[in-house]
């Protein structure tokens, strides 16, 4: 790095510094000599990727809304600087969407994580008040010594609120309750201009859609009001096998089309017999399941139905009684079905048994190639082709997620991308771990490049038409074609809530402009 760009960027944090003496900044290496930035430790420059790494110039663990209003009001007044802001949660991101490249990052996890909790208020219904920078399994643990819990999951719970409500938070509870940006009541906002917004459906309506699914772009989420529902005390927890895709499908748009009976639905392609002994897929060793992948000179792919039956919300029946009755309505593998009960709390818990499996083999922090696409029902066959047909199903290592949600239930006024038209859209989630030991460099671009090339094939494919979920997109032309008949309304309101473009510059949606750009273009 050049010791004249060395210098400026110091210069500008001293500045900063010493405008913002309440706040807490932790200086980054810049401060003390010109470091290779990539190389650096600090966790404001990793995430769960481990793809892309962006050295911020500093970093803020503010311990009030009013720090990073105070931050985000300097840098909205100010005509000589563009330096950009991202709000980091629990760091799982996958492509350095909370990174900011010689901006700053707010590491949410240093405000107070406050949780409060309303059960059976006048409104008659249970909600919860949480700070930004709290994870859903915190929420989950108070909530339940109330007998309350959210509605809505994402499979792993070490997430923050403010982070998967800014992306929209799926799991298999979606086709009944909506995704978690569905189950929210009200928001505190912290815009790109420093304004401190209190908004909901009927208040300041515009911002609080537009920060649900808005990938950071219009505000800082510091509080949240999550609806609650009561918690059962025990889940009937089933998992079904097929070897044909069609069968496997049409039973898991069966089981969505049950919400009365059914709370939770996903679904896993079984690759490889490595997939059959990962806790994501456990399959117990007494039920003698020996597929066969490799059958007359193919391979064979297997598939598995995962769903949940909660107890609480039975009357004049009895759990096994209503599992019974659903599954002569499927056409699984009869000798291929399990059941068990296990506590709710295990249950919604149930990834960090797979977390806890991979770090004891080495692949936890490790590169995560992922891609995520949402696909209308009608070209999900052929999606699964074009995946098959670019990923070696004999040595892929993690799970291949695949199952429908409901476009009811997701509300059109959010920031969030579905594709068109379509009443079910599948979730599909490749989620493999890149072994360093076995996946070079050159590996993990191969890996990158075919994920790139299924992405574009299947959003340019109109037989597919998908859409990608916890997007990725290099140029501005590409999240165009990504937000489609939105993206209007999504640039208009980047215009009113972030007009110089300050937040969220890990997403490569809106360059940063200057203040003074943008007042003579007013």
């Amino acid at each position: 790095m050049e010791f004249s760009v060395l210098c400026t960027r110091v210069n500008v944090l001293i500045l900063l510094l010493a405008l913002c003496s309440p706040c807490k900044f932790i200086q980054s290496p810049v401060d003390i000599g010109p470091l290779n930035f990539h190389q650096t430790t600090n966790t404001a420059s990793l995430d769960f990727g481990r793809i892309i790494f962006n050295s911020p110039s500093a970093v803020l663990r503010p311990l009030s809304p009013k720090e990073i209003s105070f931050l985000l009001r300097i840098l909205s007044a100010s005509s000589f600087s563009k330096v950009t802001v991202a709000a980091r949660g629990a760091g799982h991101s996958i492509h350095g969407q909370a990174q900011a490249l010689d901006g700053i990052v707010i590491e949410m996890d240093s405000m107070p994580s406050s949780i409060s909790i309303h059960k059976n208020v006048d409104s008659g219904f249970s909600y919860a008040d949480v700070s930004g920078g709290t994870l859903w399994i915190e929420l989950l643990e108070e909530s339940l010594k109330f007998e309350l819990a959210p509605r809505s999951w994402t499979d792993y719970l070490y997430l923050s609120i403010g982070g998967t409500l800014s992306n929209g938070g799926i799991s298999g509870q979606t086709f009944k309750h909506g995704p978690q940006i569905s189950n929210v009541l009200q928001l505190d906002v912290v815009t790109g201009k420093g304004e401190q917004v209190t908004c909901s459906h009927t208040e300041s309506s515009e911002l609080f859609f537009a920060v649900l699914g808005g990938l950071g772009q219009f505000g800082i989420i510091t509080r949240a009001r999550i609806l609650l529902q009561d918690a059962p005390q025990k889940v009937k927890w089933t998992r079904a096998f097929y070897d044909d895709f069609d069968t496997f499908t049409r039973d898991q748009e069966l089981l969505v089309a049950m919400p009365n009976m059914v709370d939770y639905v996903e679904g896993f392609i079984v690759l490889n017999e490595q997939s059959l002994h990962s806790s994501s897929i456990a399959f117990p060793s007494h039920l003698q399941f020996s597929p066969e992948f490799h059958s007359k000179g193919s391979y064979k792919v297997y598939y598995c139905i995962e769903f949940a039956i909660h107890d609480y919300q039975l009357k004049n029946t009895t759990v096994d009684q209503v599992v019974t009755e659903i599954l002569k309505k499927m056409s699984y593998i009869p000798s291929h079905f399990y059941s068990v009960e296990v506590s709710y709390f295990d249950f919604l818990n149930r990834v960090k048994l797979e977390e806890n499996s991979l770090r004891s083999r080495g692949l936890w922090e490790v590169p995560h190639p992922w891609l995520n696409m949402f696909v209308p029902k009608s070209g999900i066959k052929e999606f699964k082709d074009l995946l098959l047909d670019n990923i070696s199903p004999s040595d892929f290592e993690g799970p291949v997620l695949i199952y429908p949600l409901l476009r009811d239930k997701w509300d059109a006024n959010s920031s969030v991308v579905l594709p068109d038209g379509e009443a079910v859209v599948y979730i599909v989630g490749v989620l493999r771990s890149a072994n360093p030991a076995t996946c070079s460099t050159q590996c993990l671009t191969d890996l990158l490049q075919r994920h790139r090339h299924v992405e574009q094939a299947a959003a340019t494919n109109p037989q597919i038409g998908a859409k990608q979920y916890l997007a990725h997109h290099r140029t501005q032309d590409q999240w165009r074609n990504h937000f489609g008949r939105n993206w209007d309304r999504f640039a208009a309101r980047k215009v009113r809530f972030d007009p110089l473009s300050i937040l969220a510059p890990g997403q490569g949606i809106f360059p940063r402009t200057y203040a003074s750009s943008h007042l003579m273009s007013s």
